[in-house]
């Protein structure tokens, strides 16, 4: 054993320290042992959910699914962790808890889930795209895991992971969070930075009058270049949007700004020279509004009054000079400025969006030269900016003083939490408590605390950032439009549960065992569906000229999977694309002509090259070869409606949708009944209405006002109405007939598992490995060699995650946290180790690296979106450039049919 753990190599712990050595008895270290159980784990898994694929798998789970083979005990469940996870936290849910084992799981679940899985409806392979089946089984085999890893303890219980003192980011203070993307400029988003530095006003002559206009200024600076500035009106804003929609089409935009003509007020300490300046940016805002504002003599107005009217001559603003002038300065068009930067700075997130003609034109073409009067405007903004940067530091910084005030009373309230049932407790409490000063005094502290968050949040949101004056006018106008007290009355007087019990008896009788109304609306749409893929199928036929060959396609589209398996499998062998697989398979009728393959061979090779190089001469063998492509996702995506349409027509599938709105609808209908819930509606719109008031007084607030009475403003905004929602929620739970308390016991039940681990007992690994070793399945020498290797690779995955992230938070000028406040919870309090959530975020960001959002490519040209695809592969590569490869291993492979034996025993309780 010495001998062994001398020779074996020691990897740095992250914190320059040698890995600990194995224990006394024991061949494995800790770490080794942690991270040979999350390999074998993370396999099983993978595998597991791959399985669920098969019609057959549900057959072979176990209770409460029946199965052909006779019953299936736990320990010899070919799925042991899924059918844990479903025995003990999906199945006694406690809206599921009252489902029936034969009814409901074998006749209707299980009868629905085999049907779908028997029409194999298409995988992404098939579609060419990400689809959302795929995406969603990627994130539930990444949380499986994490909660597997975590749950299940090992039984020596010197268990370790990697960890790095480094890992703790850099803290800068909560208020600097997300204000640096509002500085006026050194702010570069892919390449651009971009500010709406000032705005002037503009005169057009429209037959005989002359029409302003005010038009913004935005300074722009690309890679290091010498900035320079061009001035837009907002029609051209509209413009770019449109001309982006069309470029990209199906690209999901921001939406435009709604046209903003307010100004904002501002007080500065300079010499009236300095005042009569700043006002160049003003002179055609209306002048009688601004003269009320500023208490500017009536002598003046009328000089100022005519000055306006000659200005109209010109195209740019003149300078406005008077010596009354107050301190007091009106920005122009203020509000729309910032949320027209804010709108610019969202668009160009996205590369492609950065990169692309029409932004490039925008942002560039018929630059201007600023005049001295709106250099003196630009700085006025910058200087506001600043002004603004700071007061919200200072708000966050109150705000977070008066939190961590809290700090001890909020450790408390954590532990109470985090100790056995300790959710149970809180809601126990919020039940039987009638008001909040009947509260513990921790849960008082806890409700003080959330007061301050929930007013920090709300000032974030609308007055904090550039687009808050979109936003809060958005919500402002939802708020007058809601009809508060006509749905009061409706939910008063009318019974939901008979109301929507008429409407299911409504959609899905079945008069003489005809379909029902809902499946005939289903259909419908399906079969609109299908006719518009064969209109579409119609057109490419006809181009392709070939019906041999489109009929080869179809017959596949409609082949058995095992077919269509080998075939893709021949495509990846030969690295060939499928559509040559296909045409080229005798597999599937009929056999093609010497001059079909000729062509089919051709046009492949006109397709990369076109797709490679943009060559005129091959273009038309290349989109002849794309025809081809969009007619097999076209056939790929008749089919699926067909299949989804047979689906829709089963008998099973109207009762499993009627079984699962009552099983859920049923016992909320009754809480919110019994619970009054339609006098809360009247407290939400008092709430709309006090908080549209304390916002828009401290928009109206000068720059000089104490950050103290801003923060206080919004915490005696919530302190007012804070008793009307604990009213809610003591309600609710005093009315819910034990669900809200089956809901928390069903919560901790998942907590205990991830902080104890199953009832079963733990993996004893260092036996399963000594075991095989002893007995010749495996060489331990080798094993020992990849499993040091994969903790290597797991070093360095997460130091290569670490700096990558530094980077991109240095570039975008960000820190970790987005609110002010303390942090209460921490993974571990609720069993889940750092370190494991850490590595579930370098898997996440890795897999959703390659998602972008869907374009409708089937309206595009088929070369681009071929070239778009493989730029937008190697975006990715470049993305992950430098990420560590993790190791091929097969030693340790064959101790997964042992360790699965062990991890059956283990969860079979």
């Amino acid at each position: 054993m010495t001998e062994m753990q001398s020779s074996d190599p020691t990897f740095p712990n992250g914190k320059g320290e040698a890995e600990t050595p194995a224990p006394p008895g024991q061949i494995l270290t800790g770490k080794q042992e942690h991270y040979l159980k999350r390999e074998l784990i993370a396999r099983q898994v993978r595998d597991e959910i791959s399985e669920l694929n098969s019609p057959t798998a549900l057959q072979r789970f176990g209770a409460p699914f029946r199965s052909e083979f006779g019953e299936v005990a736990p320990v010899d469940s070919e799925l042991p962790i899924l059918r844990y996870i479903f025995v003990h936290h999906v199945r006694n849910f406690p809206f599921l808890d009252k489902a029936r084992e034969k009814e409901f799981w074998q006749d209707k679940l299980q009868v629905f889930l085999e049907s779908f899985a028997n029409k194999h409806v298409s995988s992404s392979e098939d579609r060419l795209e990400e689809t959302k089946r795929r995406k969603l089984a990627r994130k539930c085999e990444k949380l499986v895991e994490l909660m597997m890893v975590s749950g299940v303890p090992t039984a020596s219980g010197y268990e370790e992971r990697i960890q790095f003192s480094e890992m703790e980011v850099v803290e800068r203070g909560a208020q600097d969070s997300g204000l640096l993307v509002n500085i006026p400029e050194g702010n570069a988003i892919n390449g651009w930075d971009v500010n709406v530095a000032a705005v002037r006003t503009t005169s057009v002559k429209r037959t005989v009058r002359y029409h302003s206009h005010a038009e913004f200024i935005i300074r722009v600076s690309r890679n290091g270049k010498d900035e320079h500035h061009v001035g837009r009106r907002y029609g051209e804003f509209v413009k770019l949007q449109k001309r982006l929609s069309t470029e990209m089409p199906g690209k999901h935009l921001p939406p435009l700004p709604r046209k903003n003509k307010t100004s904002s007020t501002s007080w500065w300490g300079s010499t009236a020279d300095d005042d009569a300046s700043s006002l160049s940016s003003l002179s055609t805002q209306d002048t009688s509004a601004i003269d009320d504002r500023l208490s500017v003599p009536s002598s003046s107005k009328s000089l100022r009054r005519s000055t306006s009217k000659s200005s109209m001559r010109s195209t740019r603003s003149p300078r406005a000079s008077t010596s009354d002038v107050s301190r007091e300065t009106v920005l122009y068009r203020e509000e729309q400025r910032l949320s027209l930067r804010a709108f610019l700075r969202t668009v160009l997130q996205n590369k492609r969006i950065a990169e692309s003609k029409a932004m490039e034109e925008f942002l560039t073409a018929r630059p201007v030269k600023l005049n001295e009067e709106e250099l003196v405007d630009v700085q006025r903004r910058k200087d506001m900016d600043a002004v603004r940067i700071e007061e919200q530091k200072r708000f966050y910084e109150i705000a977070r003083q008066r939190a961590a005030e809290l700090d001890v009373y909020m450790e408390r309230f954590r532990r109470d939490i985090v100790e056995s049932n300790g959710l149970t407790k809180l809601f126990a409490e919020i039940r039987e408590k009638p008001s909040i000063p009947d509260l513990s005094p921790q849960y008082q502290k806890f409700a003080e605390w959330l007061r301050i968050e929930v007013a920090a949040t709300l000032y974030h949101l609308f007055l904090a950032e550039d687009n808050s004056p979109e936003l809060f006018a958005q919500a402002k106008r939802i708020h007058g439009l809601v009809p508060y007290t006509l749905m009061k009355n409706v939910i008063r007087i009318a019974n939901p549960a008979a109301v929507m019990s008429g409407v299911l008896d409504l959609f899905m009788a079945q008069p003489f065992g005809s379909r029902s109304l809902l499946q005939r609306i289903f259909s419908l749409t399906l079969n609109e569906g299908i006719k518009d893929f064969q209109r579409s199928i119609d057109t490419l036929a006809a181009k392709v000229e070939d019906t041999i060959l489109t009929q080869k396609l179809k017959s596949f589209a409609e082949a058995e999977e095992e077919v269509k398996n080998e075939i893709r499998a021949e495509a990846v062998a030969d690295d060939v694309d499928i559509i040559v697989a296909i045409l080229r398979s005798e597999l599937i009728s009929p056999e093609l002509t010497p001059e079909q393959i000729g062509k089919v061979f051709n046009g492949y090779v006109a397709w990369n090259h076109a797709v490679e190089n943009v060559d005129i001469e091959m273009q038309q063998g290349a989109q002849w070869f794309a025809h081809m492509k969009q007619l097999l996702k076209l056939y790929t995506r008749q089919r699926d409606k067909a299949m989804m349409l047979s689906i829709v027509e089963e008998p099973v599938t109207l009762q499993l949708f009627r079984d699962l709105f009552t099983i859920f609808y049923e016992p909320l209908v009754r809480v919110y009944k019994s619970a009054n819930v339609y006098s809360s509606i009247t407290d939400f719109a008092q709430f709309a209405d006090d908080a549209i008031g304390v916002i828009e007084s401290a928009q109206r607030q000068d720059t000089s006002a104490d950050p103290n009475q801003t923060v206080q403003a919004f915490i005696d905004l919530c302190a007012r109405h804070e008793a009307n929602f604990y009213k809610f929620i003591h309600e609710v739970h005093q009315h819910d007939n034990g669900l809200f308390q089956k809901l928390m016991a069903w919560i901790e039940e998942i907590l205990d598992f991830l902080r104890n681990g199953p009832a079963g007992g733990k993996m004893d690994i260092n036996a399963l490995f000594q075991g095989a070793a002893g007995a010749g399945q495996i060489n331990k020498d080798l094993a020992l060699t990849e499993i040091n290797q994969l903790i290597k690779w797991q070093e360095d995955r997460k130091r290569w995650h670490l700096n990558k992230t530094r980077q991109k938070m240095a570039a975008e000028g960000t820190s970790g946290d987005a609110i002010p406040g303390v942090t209460t919870f921490k993974g571990s309090d609720f069993g889940l180790d750092e370190a494991d959530l850490e590595d579930l975020t370098i898997s996440d960001e890795a897999s959703d690296a390659s998602d972008e959002d869907s374009m409708d490519e089937d309206k595009d040209d088929p070369i681009a979106v071929e070239r778009r695809r493989r730029i937008k592969k190697q975006d990715q590569l470049r993305r992950t450039a430098g990420e560590p490869a993790k190791p091929e291993v097969t030693e340790i492979l064959k101790l997964a049919d042992p360790f699965n034996i062990m991890l059956r025993h283990v969860l079979a309780d």
